[in-house]
């Protein structure tokens, strides 16, 4: 047992990303099953559509569960409501400042947990009270932040400016990554990709199918004006470099982006026109498995990787 283990009374220190349009209550309640901790993505949910999700993952897992809400959510406040509503003790807080809702969850009995791109937002999001944070590096598929602050630096950096504990995320698909994360300060990790890529995930079959027959080098961070993200390129990711090519402005680039984008992608499979927002470690990843399988796995090669020495 470690800290992240203890704080969320899960089995093993792995945190599945609440994805949009990816992350509902079948895959948060596998991933909870398998010992994990499974995140419901608020951030794709109508607020009644999250209330059926919750109820239907309380019936589907006795295990801890959590709900992942992105603060820029505009039915926040009856997001936050529907939580407290459903007995939700876990709640992952991101793309906004943690001040504004962790008092009034932690008062609640709510464990927070806040995701952040770099040390400084880490202690802002200490000082605010939150229990853990999630240090998202350059790597990962949603939200990144603007630094382009790779994993690899940023867990070190965030480690030696927080006491509180510390999940990794951004390029973390396997038990040897795990392993180099905990060397490198982190308590546990978070992963996302690896959890789309699961028959659990809800995201459409044909985005799925592009994830596995995606390679090193297809994916790139952009719209940094916005919201940051990863995206895969096609059709939808040569318009948008073709905008900035012809200096967009950011209202420019909303009107791009237009409505539902991500929905239309990764939700209904229109591999053209869609937004495919994805993990840069997409490209080690090549079949879909289930979630018992995918956590089997990272453990087993965790355990490898703990038992490795090297000579020299």
């Amino acid at each position: 047992m470690n800290r992240i283990t203890f704080l969320f009374n899960i089995k093993y220190p792995i945190i599945q990303g609440g994805m949009i349009w990816n992350s509902g209550y079948k895959l948060a309640s596998a991933v909870s099953n398998a010992g994990g901790l499974g995140l419901i993505g608020a951030g794709s949910m109508y607020p009644e559509v999250l209330r059926e999700h919750i109820q239907k993952c309380k019936k589907a897992t006795n295990k801890p569960f959590g709900v992942n809400v992105p603060m820029l959510y505009p039915n926040v406040e009856e997001i936050m409501n529907i939580i407290v509503d459903e007995g939700v003790k876990i709640v992952f807080t991101s793309a906004g400042n943690p001040k504004t809702w962790t008092n009034w969850l932690k008062e609640r009995g709510i464990t927070v947990v806040h995701v952040v791109s770099s040390s400084k937002f880490a202690l802002k999001a200490q000082e605010a009270g939150v229990d853990a944070v999630v240090a998202e590096g350059f790597e990962a598929g949603g939200h990144n932040g603007r630094e382009e602050t790779t994993t690899l630096t940023l867990i070190p950096m965030v480690k030696k400016q927080i006491q509180i504990p510390l999940i990794a995320a951004g390029g973390i698909a396997t038990g040897k990554a795990m392993h180099a994360a905990m060397i490198l300060g982190a308590d546990g990790v978070q992963m996302g990709t690896r959890f789309a890529m699961t028959f659990e995930s809800s995201a459409h079959q044909a985005f799925k199918d592009t994830l596995v027959a995606s390679q090193e080098g297809d994916t790139y961070l952009t719209l940094k004006e916005l919201a940051p993200v990863r995206l895969i390129k096609n059709d939808f990711f040569n318009q948008v470099q073709s905008a900035y090519e012809k200096c967009a402005t950011k209202e420019d680039l909303i009107t791009l982006l237009g409505r539902a984008r991500a929905k239309k992608g990764m939700f209904e499979g229109d591999l053209v026109e869609g937004e495919l927002e994805i993990g840069q470690i997409v490209g080690l990843i090549d079949q879909i498995q289930s979630v018992d399988e995918v956590v089997t796995e990272i453990m087993n090669d965790f355990n490898q990787s703990l038992k490795t020495t090297f000579d020299f």
